[in-house]
């Protein structure tokens, strides 16, 4: 069995889509820095960084069900059944 982890291989729709969704929350960082940095209300800075946040967290549901359609299959395909238990750790870490 090889456990060799291979690099995925996004579509390039999906690559796009996630360059497109970082640069962003790129953007909205930067916007945040700016907030602070002109003593901005602190309310105002909080709405911005839970728009941060869940920008980032759309990023990684693209991201994961982009992982299980292609890497976590092509994995199993080659006998790789461990790849169950990283995708389970996996999840548990970004659902708390």
């Amino acid at each position: 069995m090889n456990t060799e982890k291979t690099p995925s291989k996004h579509s390039a729709e999906v690559q796009k889509s996630l360059l497109h969704r970082l640069n962003r929350v790129e953007g909205q960082i930067r916007g945040i820095k700016k907030l602070i940095s002109n003593e901005v209300y602190c309310d105002d800075i909080l709405h911005q960084l839970e728009a941060s946040r869940s920008a980032l967290k759309s990023i990684e549901m693209v991201l994961l069900e982009s992982h299980l359609k292609h890497c976590v299959i092509h994995q199993l395909k080659k006998g790789d059944v461990s790849v169950v238990d990283e995708v389970l750790t996996t999840i548990k870490k970004i659902t708390k």
